[in-house]
């Protein structure tokens, strides 16, 4: 379920407008986490912003966009506007972000990595399948 981005919600969180600081700070915000800086390649962002306090982030973007993870051989789309909770090791609630598996789109719903296992990425879907792959540095 979607969170609405409120001016409440905006007026308690780090709140940032244009492509390129938006760029940015959603790959620094991965790179805090854990996770690959590249797992978000968006492009044309609007707005994104992170409420620190819940872990709540969201990113708007022009338009929905394709990108093929050529390395995996995975393509994933990226609606306008996504939102997660993001905390250490993992992005959870994702809404907005779709996988291609054989000829179905599946709603991803969590991106992790363990400490047990952290050159590990596991792709979660809404239908509780997932997918682990290697940790592929990506240029940026």
């Amino acid at each position: 379920m979607a969170v609405v981005i409120t001016e409440e919600l905006k007026a308690k969180s780090e709140v940032y407008y244009g492509d390129e600081i938006c760029r940015e700070k959603s790959k620094f915000l991965l790179q805090e986490v854990n996770l690959p800086r590249g797992l978000l390649p968006l492009r044309d962002i609007i707005e994104c912003g992170y409420d620190k306090e819940t872990g709540f982030v969201w990113l708007k973007q022009e338009q929905k966009i394709e990108h093929v993870f050529t390395k995996i051989g995975r393509k994933v789309t990226y609606a306008p506007e996504i939102t997660a909770y993001v905390e250490k090791n993992k992005i959870k609630k994702v809404v907005g972000v779709k996988t291609k598996e054989l000829l179905l789109w599946l709603t991803v719903e969590e991106i992790s990595v363990t400490d047990k296992a952290p050159e590990n990425v596991t792709f979660t879907t809404s239908a509780g399948l997932f997918k682990t792959y290697k940790r592929v540095k990506y240029p940026l």
